[in-house]
């Protein structure tokens, strides 16, 4: 069994702001005070000494330093550096205004703007923090896989439906469940072959974890896809894969996260299509032409009027 890969290198480089908020439920209370007080003002933070956000937070000095340690920093000199390179970064992006909650005072030109930005972060952020060797492992699985089956429900459902069209579309076999006992009784049929994937942006979706519990009784090798690498999903994942969303006001678990989720099912599966391109790339022009035929205007041969790469 591939044990599970934990938060690398990699995924400590990047914005802190990003790994504060995707460690954030895992974290101690007193160091959740903390992360709330970064968050809140990180310029703020910049300029104040350990003391000032200790008080703050309403705890101690040392809880501050143990903060810095458990989002993997070596203390909180560094911690202030690493806010204030973020701070620079985001004031050229005029975070205060696009990157804040939308209000029902907002004007439609606000909101789109905020929509806008939350959507363009949530991809940037998710590139920043991904992991390319995590990722490679998964796709190296996914493409020797059997078969590979795919959970999710509510808003990840659509992303999980995404994957399993891809991959399909390229000649792998695979399918998308989002009934629980659909889920469960596909998980009890996989094998040592087979890979199972679990997409939850909370990292919490009961339904989810168990058929990746299952899968992975099976031997099948399970991955995790979610926005919180300490969530519960990953204590049953082999390998994990993160996003970096931020929900806002009315956009909760259906934009920002979904796009996110997506922007990472894309790097999968163009990794999977680059190890069979060749035979990729015939599924793809096959498939395209057995459809084309549906549009308007097209081609009565079905044919590309260009080539299109994968």
């Amino acid at each position: 069994m591939t044990k599970r890969i934990g938060q690398s290198a990699a995924q400590t480089e990047g914005s802190p702001l990003v790994r504060i908020r995707s460690l954030l439920p895992g974290l101690a209370r007193a160091e959740q005070r903390v992360a709330n007080v970064v968050l809140e003002d990180p310029a703020a933070v910049t300029h104040r000494s350990i003391t000032e956000v200790a008080e703050a937070a309403g705890t101690s000095e040392t809880t501050v330093t143990r903060f810095c340690k458990a989002i993997g920093i070596r203390g909180y000199p560094e911690l202030r550096l690493a806010l204030a390179a973020d701070t620079a970064r985001n004031a050229v992006r005029d975070e205060q205004k696009l990157g804040g909650e939308i209000g029902p005072g907002d004007d439609l030109h606000d909101v789109i703007g905020k929509v806008a930005y939350a959507d363009a972060r949530a991809v940037e952020e998710t590139a920043e923090q991904l992991d390319p060797i995590a990722l490679r492992k998964v796709v190296d699985r996914v493409s020797a896989a059997r078969r590979v089956d795919v959970y999710g429900v509510g808003a990840s459902a659509f992303v999980a439906m995404d994957l399993q069209q891809k991959l399909h579309r390229i000649g792998r076999v695979s399918f998308a469940w989002n009934d629980k006992h659909i889920a469960l009784t596909s998980a009890a049929v996989l094998s040592e072959d087979d890979v199972a994937v679990g997409i939850s942006h909370t990292g919490s979706t009961a339904d989810v974890i168990e058929a990746l519990r299952v899968a992975r009784a099976r031997g099948a090798t399970t991955v995790a896809i979610t926005n919180f690498p300490r969530a519960p999903i990953t204590e049953v994942a082999d390998h994990v894969l993160t996003t970096a969303a931020r929900e806002t006001t009315f956009r909760s678990g259906a934009m920002a996260s979904r796009i996110a989720q997506l922007t990472l099912i894309d790097c999968l599966f163009i990794g999977v299509a680059q190890q069979h391109y060749e035979t990729a790339q015939e599924a793809l022009e096959v498939t395209y032409a057995a459809v084309v035929g549906q549009r308007l205007g097209s081609r009565p041969d079905g044919r590309r009027k260009a080539r299109d790469g994968i």
